[in-house]
């Protein structure tokens, strides 16, 4: 058997437009036949309530996902967390991904290999939408240890195709709501808050007040509909409101705070000149 064709012809289904639930039976035959006994494509969110917008497609057992769900072990997922700050496949069982398991963490592992779900592989998956879709990956859990390294490659192209698919095919079924237009000083604030500046900073920038500026960034996290600054940042650029090129090259430099106690110092050598004369 070719690796590599069993995952280029699933490659030419999703490009066909398939339907998803068929894409996730296929990538299971598929699976199966490189060698692995499961899968789960899925976001990192409660496999049995999923959000809206989210992607869930496993082969995992019932009786995994119905715990899993109840005793909300997404939260503490290594697997989950592991793939969130990574760009790169791992596997389960290397000592440094070991190595970081808290005591919870090692007793959720304990547990799923009472179902078999022990010496896995996974693919981070990182949307080009991000942040509006969930962080997601690909687990595959193989057969024996004696698998080839062209499998797990198959696997990784596949992955990134159903994912893909499935979550084009989630947004459109329950699209994110349109963002209301921010006004040209929201979209100015906005900027400088993603670069870090203050509201006291961005007031000397744009020539404003203080209360001016922070005024206008509340209101663009109403607009948004969100509740953090970073949040409005995020999704402002997401949206298209703001650039990420204009982020990055303005530079405007503000003049430095004269220190109180010098400007008192000024003020009065100043007034005694005057009194002199």
């Amino acid at each position: 058997m070719n690796q590599f064709e069993v995952a280029q012809g699933f490659i030419e289904q999703c490009r066909a437009g398939a339907p998803v639930d068929v894409l996730a039976r296929d990538f299971q035959r598929c699976t199966e036949a490189l060698g692995f006994r499961h899968f789960a494509c899925c976001s990192h969110v409660d496999p049995l309530k999923p959000p809206r917008r989210a992607v869930m497609l496993h082969s995992y057992p019932k009786e995994w996902a119905q715990l899993f769900s109840e005793l909300e072990l997404f939260d503490i997922d290594p697997v989950f967390l592991h793939a969130s700050r990574s760009l790169v496949p791992f596997f389960w069982d290397t000592e440094a991904f070991n190595d970081e398991l808290s005591p919870p963490q090692q007793e959720l592992f304990n547990e799923a290999g009472r179902y078999g779900l022990t010496r896995g592989y996974t693919v981070p998956i990182h949307s080009v939408d991000a942040p509006r879709d969930f962080r997601a990956s690909c687990s595959v859990v193989p057969d024996s240890e004696s698998l080839e390294p062209a499998a797990y490659q198959a696997v990784q192209l596949m992955a990134f195709y159903l994912y893909d698919t499935a979550s084009k095919d989630a947004q459109q079924k329950d699209p994110p709501p349109v963002q209301q237009p921010l006004s040209r000083r929201e979209r100015q604030c906005l900027e400088l808050a993603a670069q870090g500046k203050s509201d006291w900073v961005s007031s000397r920038i744009l020539g404003l007040s203080e209360r001016t500026v922070h005024n206008h960034v509340e209101n663009a996290k109403r607009r948004l509909q969100v509740a953090t600054r970073m949040q409005a940042v995020m999704h402002a650029l997401a949206g298209q409101q703001i650039s990420l090129g204009d982020v990055v090259r303005r530079d405007v430099r503000v003049p430095a705070p004269v220190e109180p106690l010098r400007l008192a110092r000024e003020t009065a050598k100043s007034r005694t000149k005057s009194a002199n004369y």
